[in-house]
């Protein structure tokens, strides 16, 4: 038995999966009519994007909510769009599956035999529906929530709602937190009609000639996040750290004294002292002059090895006896002068 809806209204639903078909009659130049489905959580949102299946979306990730083609009924009278879901295998995070419709071309004013049928999805062809709920009397909108199938009490139960948004899809999806982009016409292949193989490629084209084709509707995609660019260094990855800088000298400080040549002291440095101590030649006075005839006179000193002292021959030995004679030192030669010359001798 079909329970006939008023808009409100409610019925339990003893199946654990249905089948929900919009369906309206095949006027031409009518608006073109599309069903969705969006699952939702207990905030009354979806979870995310892809709890919203509809045309461009077919099948939920789950596969317990799928769109199926479009299909146009026996008598060629009508024109339905389906969505099934099983409800039986929803997870318990899932309180509402909101039923939806969308118009191309025009408002659902302009859509005639505008109805929602849910049938056992377990039950064959030529079964009556569980629920009908008409929306004969259509608003200037091109969006509506039809109905919705939602939890109470471990069971699952259908409402009728009729809701209309003006907004279109674009505002029912916004509304329950799913994020869309609107492409319009600049869409490639907007205008290609039905892909190959839908069943709508079949279907009278109910709108009028000369109407332009209607937008399309796709989800936005997710943006990705480029990283945070970096300031250049200027620097190659391989070149070594720069040498660390002198210390700075301060400007009231004079500059380094310079050590001066090897061998010759410089202007105000005392030549260098010797350095005497164990180990080290003293240094030694600078010997005289050597006479004629005989060997220059060594002075032994502290370091310097002693004189010979091997034993002489008594030749040797009387030799060595005699005292050097001294050098007598030569007296300066005196200077030539001549005598004083008288006047006679001047020069005339």
């Amino acid at each position: 038995m079909t329970h006939v809806m008023a808009k409100g209204a409610n019925i339990a639903l003893p199946v654990a999966a249905v089948r929900a078909v919009l369906r309206w009659s095949a006027t031409p130049g009518a608006p073109d009519v599309d069903a969705s489905a969006l699952l939702l959580g207990p905030a009354g949102k979806v979870r995310s994007d892809a709890d919203f299946v509809f045309y461009n979306q077919p099948r939920h990730p789950s596969g317990l909510v799928r769109h199926l083609p479009k299909q146009q009924t026996a008598d060629g009278s009508g024109i339905t769009d389906t969505v099934e879901a099983e409800l039986g295998k929803l997870p318990t995070d899932v309180d509402r599956v909101v039923l939806a419709g969308s118009s191309e071309g025009g408002t659902f004013r302009a859509v005639s035999g505008l109805r929602l049928l849910l049938f056992d999805a377990a039950a064959g062809d030529g079964v009556p529906a569980l629920a009908e709920f008409a929306m004969a009397d259509g608003d200037e909108v091109t969006a509506l929530v039809a109905g919705e199938l939602y939890r109470r009490a471990g069971t699952w139960k259908f409402r009728a709602v009729g809701q209309g948004y003006a907004s279109g899809l674009i505002g029912l999806a916004t509304d329950f937190g799913i994020t869309v982009e609107d492409e319009g016409d600049t869409r490639a292949g907007a205008a290609a009609g039905p892909p190959a193989g839908d069943p709508r490629a079949a279907l009278p084209d109910p709108r009028p000639a000369g109407r332009p084709e209607p937008g399309t509707f796709t989800l936005a995609p997710a943006v990705p996040q480029a990283p945070a660019p970096q300031a250049p260094t200027g620097v190659p990855a391989n070149m070594p750290p720069p040498p660390p800088k002198p210390p700075t000298v301060p400007p009231n400080l004079p500059p380094a004294p310079t050590a001066p040549p090897a061998g010759r002291p410089g202007y105000g440095y005392p030549p260098p002292a010797p350095h005497p101590g164990y180990g080290y030649p003293q240094q030694q006075p600078p010997a005289p002059a050597p006479g004629y005839g005989y060997p220059p006179q060594q002075q032994p000193g502290y370091g310097y090895p002693p004189p010979n002292t091997a034993p002489q021959s008594p030749q040797q030995g009387q030799q060595a006896a005699q005292p050097p004679v001294p050098q007598q030192p030569t007296p300066p030669a005196e200077e030539f002068a001549l005598p004083p010359q008288g006047p006679q001798f001047q020069p005339r």
